[in-house]
């Protein structure tokens, strides 16, 4: 493989883990607000 394909597939790869973190923060952001909401409605309706 010349170095040139390699030095652009490790590029790469580092990209999609930089993309891949940040999704994986937005998932657990929105799981964590939508917890909240429903612990929050919870409590209301049961007052």
């Amino acid at each position: 493989m010349s170095k040139k394909g390699q030095a652009k597939r490790e590029a790469y790869a580092k990209k999609q883990e930089s993309k891949g973190k940040n999704l994986i923060m937005w998932i657990i952001g929105i799981l964590i607000a939508l917890g909240l909401i429903f612990a929050i409605t919870t409590s209301l309706s049961m007052s």
